[in-house]
């Protein structure tokens, strides 16, 4: 197992935001995390990440307990992450942001291959890619998010909200990408509000609900499952 959060719990001050989850993400999947606003999501995501320290409970990468490691050092161990938000660097240009996606590594003949695969993958950001960040439209930006942390060659992507304030036709383009990077044989691990697209796409899926895991199970099951249907898909 690539990913395994077991009994994870973590606090804000006084407030526990995460209430004992147990997640596994396999090597090559993509595993979605679905639920409302203050579900725990982007926590969980924070968690692995190395953003949030945790309460009890831990987290292993690729058979190793990094539940205490630095931040820096799981992107280095192969953990990346696309933020909610998208959080890039506006006044620098395509190529800068996503130069600072390499920052960790020093093979530059696999840099420049890996450049080629995120224009080749992302073309608008190749047709801009002197352009400032800041001046890009929301899909573009997302879509520069995701091509700087795929610059750190991840063997986990974790993305936060990919299709958040952008325009269905967008939604889809960015998806339908998601899914090829995983056909590239990168593993993702997926927090999107867009259930009918997340569990479309994903192999397996949770359901968080204030912090605790009230559903699981594959993509499809879940995309048909009633209650899901009804609490997130706005259909009964």
């Amino acid at each position: 197992m690539l990913l395994e959060i077991d009994n994870l719990t973590l606090r804000y001050g006084r407030i526990e935001a995460l209430h004992g989850i147990s997640i596994t993400v396999a090597e090559g999947e993509i595993v979605a995390l679905i639920g409302a606003n203050g579900a725990g999501k982007t926590t969980t995501m924070r968690a692995v990440s190395g953003l949030r320290p945790v309460a009890t409970g831990s987290i292993k990468f690729a058979g190793e307990d990094i539940t205490n490691l630095r931040a820096d050092l799981r992107v280095i161990r192969g953990i990346c992450q696309s933020p909610e938000g998208r959080g890039i660097f506006p006044g620098m240009t395509v190529l800068e942001n996503l130069d600072m996606g390499a920052y960790t590594r020093r093979d530059t003949s696999a840099i420049a291959s890996d450049l080629d695969r995120v224009f080749g993958l992302f073309p608008r950001l190749a047709e801009r890619r002197k352009q400032a960040g800041g001046t890009l439209s929301g899909g573009e930006q997302q879509m520069l998010a995701v091509g700087r942390a795929l610059m750190a060659r991840p063997k986990l992507l974790l993305l936060d909200e990919p299709s958040m304030g952008l325009a269905p036709m967008v939604i889809q383009q960015i998806f339908e990408i998601i899914t090829e990077i995983n056909q590239q044989g990168t593993t993702i691990l997926l927090v999107e509000q867009n259930a009918q697209q997340a569990l479309s796409r994903a192999h397996r899926a949770y359901v968080l609900e204030t912090g605790k895991i009230v559903q699981e199970g594959t993509g499809q099951d879940l995309l048909t499952d009633s209650r899901v249907r009804d609490a997130y898909l706005g259909v009964a």
